[in-house]
């Protein structure tokens, strides 16, 4: 898919204003009469960094998410009355992130959650979760810790150790890989496991990791660790980090004459827009798995792709793509249910099938989602849609 990860980021000033107000007060709108379970709405919270340094994830998030509401509501809603939807901005903090909890549960009285964004939050998020038995669902938090926490809580998003394991399957059965290295962010919970995930997986699938190479986060410089591995010469280098990293180590890997094919997992997406054009050649051929792909001609993703530009003037990104899978999972669970009661809702939940734009998604016994990857490689400038791969 064209995922644009940069331009949310542009985009998020563009709608600054109405998403920090939500930081406060909830969405506009989000004052219905009556509480949670009665009244006129069914209150379902949002948490999501909407200001800070990952902000770009949690602005698009939550805009996903505010377009799966829309569309909801203007079908009827749950249990036949609108969603209220109240986020709030945890800037990224799991302090910030545990007392936004609170408030939405003590204050706004919320029947379930929608959240958090990245797994640190995510996680501490989840334990107050559990002991309160509300029905939660993360989007994008892929730690493998989340769903550890208890039965009530879900999530959309791939997990990092099946990122990585369906890597290695890949490079092995489809790219007939022999030798692998790994260059890996060593300070980034989300690179670790999954780079530990692809090293456990490659005994498997019978490929040799030739070099596991570290860096510290924040750096920008990699040829120290890239000039290891081109003396080793493996056939593949699985790079499982975000897409900034991503574009620097891809030129600075070409630089050295480094000829290896690059592997790496969904935090490439946006990598085409950090990279000036005449560097673009460093990711031709790669390859990286993603959970849904632009090209697809399914109506209701395209419907939201032209949704999403018309309404925040930027293409979407996956972590968009997600937060508008992981509210319209919530609001079919609780239909399904019949009930805001939160068991009920959980029981829906670990029953559920759901259509969404990433694909036909049920939960395993970890409440991890089980559907297929899309595998996306990168020609001529562009993100090319390969194949559906499930390891």
């Amino acid at each position: 898919m064209k995922k644009r990860l940069l331009a949310a980021a542009l985009a998020a000033t563009m709608v600054a204003a109405s998403v920090t107000g939500c930081a406060q007060s909830g969405d506009a709108g989000s004052q219905g009469s009556g509480d949670a379970a009665g009244g006129d709405t069914v209150k379902i919270g949002g948490l999501a960094p909407l200001t800070g340094n990952v902000s770009v994830y949690g602005i698009a998030t939550n805009n996903g998410i505010k377009l799966a509401v829309d569309e909801i509501n203007k079908a009827g809603g749950v249990l036949g009355k609108k969603i209220e939807y109240v986020p709030y901005d945890e800037k990224g903090d799991a302090i910030e992130a545990v007392n936004a909890y609170n408030k939405l549960v003590q204050d706004d009285k919320v029947v379930a959650l929608i959240g958090d964004v990245t797994s640190k939050p995510t996680i501490a998020v989840a334990q107050k979760a559990v002991k309160d038995g509300l029905p939660m669902i993360t989007a994008t938090g892929t730690a493998a810790d989340i769903t550890k926490a208890g039965d009530n809580v879900f999530r959309a998003c791939f997990i990092d150790t099946y990122q990585g394991e369906l890597m290695a399957a890949y490079a092995a059965r489809k790219l007939n890989a022999k030798t692998a290295a790994i260059i890996y962010d060593n300070g980034d919970e989300y690179s670790t496991g999954v780079a530990n995930a692809f090293e456990e997986a490659a005994k498997s699938e019978v490929i040799t990791i030739t070099n596991k190479e570290a860096y510290q986060s924040g750096a920008m410089d990699f040829k120290t660790q890239l000039t290891k591995i081109k003396a080793s010469n493996p056939d593949v280098v699985m790079i499982p980090v975000y897409y900034s990293d991503v574009a620097l180590i891809a030129v600075q890997a070409k630089d050295i004459g480094l000829k290896a094919k690059l592997l790496g997992a969904d935090g490439w997406d946006g990598v085409l827009e950090k990279i000036d054009k005449s560097n673009q050649d460093a990711v031709k051929d790669c390859y990286f798995c993603s959970q849904y792909s632009a090209e697809s001609t399914d109506p209701k993703l395209q419907d939201f792709l032209k949704k999403y530009k018309e309404t925040y003037k930027a293409d979407p990104t996956l972590f968009a793509v997600l937060g508008y899978d992981a509210m319209g999972m919530m609001a079919a669970a609780i239909n399904k249910a019949g009930s805001t009661d939160s068991d009920k809702i959980i029981s829906a939940l670990k029953a559920l099938e759901y259509k969404g734009l990433t694909g036909n998604t049920t939960f395993d016994e970890n409440r991890n989602p089980v559907r297929e990857a899309v595998i996306t490689t990168i020609t001529d400038g562009k993100y090319k849609f390969v194949e559906n791969f499930k390891k």
